[in-house]
């Protein structure tokens, strides 16, 4: 699988997204959720639908 990118408000950079999960938001839209590979920061990334 494909590393998943977002953006990371710390770094302020587009990072990978470290032990990336799927996960469903209450409006029913998908979305990963996870860590930064280089700060730690949480990170959370909508996908489309």
């Amino acid at each position: 699988m494909p590393a998943v990118q977002g953006y990371c408000v710390k770094c302020k950079e587009k990072r990978d997204i470290k032990d990336a999960k799927e996960v469903t938001m209450a409006n029913g839209r998908k979305a990963m959720k996870g860590t930064c590979g280089t700060c730690g920061t949480g990170m959370f990334k909508i996908l489309g639908k």
